[in-house]
């Protein structure tokens, strides 16, 4: 059995520490899946997620000369979604597409000064607006207060 990095195998948890736990890959080899490569969540305690016997697909992320072979589940986790995961992103169906075109077609075009008219009467009446509900938030005290003293 090859432990090369980057492969993914299937293992059994044989037992669960503070920092991890620890993945028996068979032929007597036992690798560590680190806290922080347990889940795609944060881990606050491995047992939540892991128990001793569990079976687990891990993915080796390193083997360094001592034959320390660190692994993790999130990874594995993550390549299983890229598998499984449609190439092609989904495209919204025609009868939801929004057609830009129709609406420029439709509306004249409108010279410089009819553009700086329409603007300048939309903020006019936004400015109203506003002016509306400033008076009414301030009351009458507001009124009294703006003339002369």
């Amino acid at each position: 059995m090859g432990l090369e990095p980057g492969k993914i195998v299937t293992g059994k948890v044989t037992g669960i520490s503070p920092f991890g736990a620890f993945v028996s890959l068979g032929d007597g080899k036992t690798g560590l899946v680190h806290i922080s490569e347990v889940a795609l969540t944060y881990v606050k305690n491995v047992s939540d997620f892991l128990k001793e016997n569990d079976e687990v697909k891990v993915k080796i992320i390193s083997v360094d000369e001592s034959g320390k072979i660190s692994l993790s589940i999130k990874q594995a986790l993550l390549e299983e979604r890229k598998k499984n995961a449609p190439e092609k992103p989904q495209r919204v169906p025609k009868t939801e597409r929004v057609d830009w075109s129709k609406k420029q077609e439709s509306a004249a075009p409108m010279s410089f000064e009819e553009m700086m008219n329409k603007f300048k009467q939309t903020s006019d009446e936004k400015m109203q607006d506003l002016k509306r509900g400033m008076e009414s938030k301030r009351g009458s005290s507001y009124r009294r207060s703006s003339g002369s003293f």
